[in-house]
């Protein structure tokens, strides 16, 4: 049983023996009337603090400070023994303690029990007070001091809920009367009590972001969990939507349907060099390196599916592997183009013999040697801190982002900032390369394919970082559909012109081959 004890003045219903009168003054009895009153309401409603039952003391002060020391100590005594700072024996659960109607007598209580920080009912009538019960006040319509101590029976039997609901009885709310001070706190606020104000006048606050409340005359707002989030008026939790970049929406559908297109075109032109392969403008131009970046590319434009859809743990190992492994053989087999061109060019000047350098190995050597190393880097990756898909609940506050986890962000950038390389490297030898003679112009298609390739990995990556959840891999499709689609256009594009719509240029060159 927790049990509530009062001092008042003038009324002695269980006082200490030696001094109590012979009768009960009856000059307050009301007060008394008052306070038996609102404790049996209390212990009758099971809504307000279901399996607690309050009990109560009341012992006279005698308006003198020493009996008022007395009963003070007494509280905390053993009953029917005075014997303070002794608790084995204790029956009752000592909650609060009411003082006394005069503010001396509730000074004189305050100074014992501000050692033992037990806190006393606050009245609300506009005086000083010293120990403050938490939880809200409760508007009644009564006056004088029989209204302060009903309400600050109440505000004991909210603090009383509040120390043993959270333990025995979750979920379980009082049915609380308006504050004698101000109006409701609505869903979507909260209470902060006022400096210098009795502990029943309070402001309302909206909540926090990112919190709410739910009902009225909350002390405290509470953050909604991970996998919801908190509507515009901060009164509701609501379920956080599933997100990923798929093919059922118009970003998914547009991306994956140019990676189809792109891939066809890619078939397209294969089929094109593969039908006139002995034609004059494709040995120039190297045909098997030419079919190897053409084979890369279309792998390139097929990999950027790897990225749509609900992530999988396949999936996620794949994508990331298999686009940056693929690329690097694209891009090297632009690099061992230029530098086949370069000295191709170079062994036809007098006292350079460079010409048994000019030959398949060389070719197949860069592309070997380039793309293992990147199939390296991909291998540690997959050996230390392998993707996997993850969820994100942070990013973004109304959606469950639905990912591919890369595990290590420095492996990552280890694998396009190699890319990078091999592009920087490819790009300044045809650069450099750019004016050779007209025979040997493959250079100026490629310098200008490279241009394009470096300049959408360069706009990449601020991009990439910028954005979140579906919009963060649809960056990253387009840069690999833009990239090899530069790479395609600007280096094949110009002979399947002369292929297929200027015949007589390539029957010409022929011609002029055997002629020489």
């Amino acid at each position: 049983m927790a049990a509530v004890a009062a001092l008042e003045a003038s009324v002695s219903l269980d006082c200490v023996p030696s001094l109590c009168p012979a009768s009960v003054v009856t000059k307050n009895y009301q007060h008394i009337l008052t306070l038996e009153f609102a404790i049996k309401e209390i212990n009758e409603n099971p809504q307000i603090l279901p399996n607690i039952t309050l009990g109560f003391h009341i012992y006279d002060s005698y308006l003198d400070a020493t009996w008022t020391y007395h009963a003070t100590l007494q509280l905390i005594s053993m009953r029917n023994r005075f014997v303070p700072n002794y608790t084995c024996a204790l029956q009752d659960s000592l909650m609060a303690v009411i003082g006394g109607l005069a503010s001396e007598t509730s000074h004189q209580i305050a100074n014992i029990l501000g050692i033992y920080k037990i806190p006393q009912g606050d009245t609300c009538n506009g005086e000083e007070r010293l120990e403050k019960l938490p939880g809200p006040l409760f508007e009644m319509s009564m006056t004088g001091y029989s209204y302060n101590i009903y309400n600050a029976m109440y505000a004991v039997a909210h603090a009383v809920q509040v120390m043993y609901s959270s333990k025995c009885h979750p979920g379980v709310m009082m049915t609380q009367p308006l504050s004698a001070c101000n109006d409701n706190c609505y869903p979507g606020q909260s209470k902060k009590m006022k400096a210098g104000k009795p502990f029943c006048c309070y402001d309302c606050i909206s909540c926090p972001e990112g919190q709410i409340s739910d009902k009225k005359d909350l002390t405290h707002c509470f953050a909604c969990s991970e996998d919801h989030y908190p509507n515009k008026y901060k009164t509701l939790c609501i379920p956080k939507v599933a997100t990923y970049l798929s093919y059922e929406e118009p970003l998914g559908i547009s991306l994956a349907a140019g990676a189809l297109l792109f891939s066809l075109a890619t078939i397209l032109v294969l089929r094109t060099f593969m039908k006139h392969h002995n034609t004059p403008i494709v040995k120039a131009n190297n045909r098997n390196l030419s079919y190897t970046l053409l084979g890369s590319l279309l792998l390139c434009f097929l990999c950027a599916l790897l990225f749509i859809g609900r992530p999988k743990k396949v999936m996620c190992l794949l994508r990331q592997m298999v686009f940056s492994i693929t690329f690097s053989v694209a891009v090297s087999s632009v690099l061992a183009k230029t530098t086949v061109v370069v000295l191709a060019f170079m062994a036809t000047k007098p006292g350079i013999t460079l010409r048994k350098w000019v030959k398949k190995r060389l070719a197949t050597s860069i592309v070997l040697s380039c793309s293992l190393f990147q199939a390296g880097i991909c291998t540690v990756w997959l050996a230390t801190s392998p993707p996997f898909p993850d969820v994100d609940t942070l990013s973004i506050k109304d959606e469950i982002i639905l990912e591919c986890n890369e595990a290590s962000p420095v492996m990552f950038y280890c694998v396009l900032g190699y890319m990078g390389f091999l592009a920087v490297a490819s790009f300044s030898l045809a650069f450099h390369s750019r004016k050779l003679p007209d025979s040997f112009n493959e250079t100026k298609f490629i310098t200008f394919s490279m241009l394009v390739f470096c300049s959408v990995w360069l706009s990449f990556i601020p991009a990439y970082l910028s954005t979140k959840g579906k919009y963060m891999v649809a960056v990253e499709v387009f840069s690999i559909l833009a990239s090899s689609a530069g790479l395609l256009l600007c280096i094949f594009s110009p002979k399947c012109y002369i292929i297929v719509l200027k015949p007589q240029l390539n029957n010409r060159k022929q011609l002029m081959k055997r002629n020489h």
